[in-house]
């Protein structure tokens, strides 16, 4: 029986680990992806910072990149920048293993 309570409690340390790496993930893709849409879209810096903010925060709720690509795409395109749903898809792709590799080592760079 205790060997079966210590791999439980070994489980559920992973798990853990597991989900607040994915948290931790996200919020940095987020902050990649902000960036790369604030420069895009022209924004000044002061702008740009908010709109960053305001990314990760929405996206905090959940992992799911569908909701942020939507929402980076329609701000390029009410700013007049051309953008495909697969150029937007790739780049979360790009910043989302930029982001994993960055916490895995123990490195942020903005």
């Amino acid at each position: 029986m205790k060997t079966f309570d210590e791999r439980e409690r070994a489980f559920e340390r992973k798990l853990a680990a597991d989900q607040e790496l994915a948290f931790k993930v996200a919020a940095r893709r987020n902050f990649l992806l902000g960036w790369w849409a604030a420069r895009h879209m022209g924004m000044t810096i002061k702008t740009a910072e908010d709109y960053v903010k305001t990314l990760v925060a929405e996206g905090a709720g959940h992992s799911e990149p569908a909701a942020i690509a939507a929402r980076v795409m329609r701000d390029l395109i009410a700013r007049g920048v051309p953008v495909s749903r697969e150029d937007i898809e790739a780049r979360i792709q790009q910043f989302t293993t930029k982001a994993r590799a960055e916490i895995v080592r123990g490195e942020l760079s903005r």
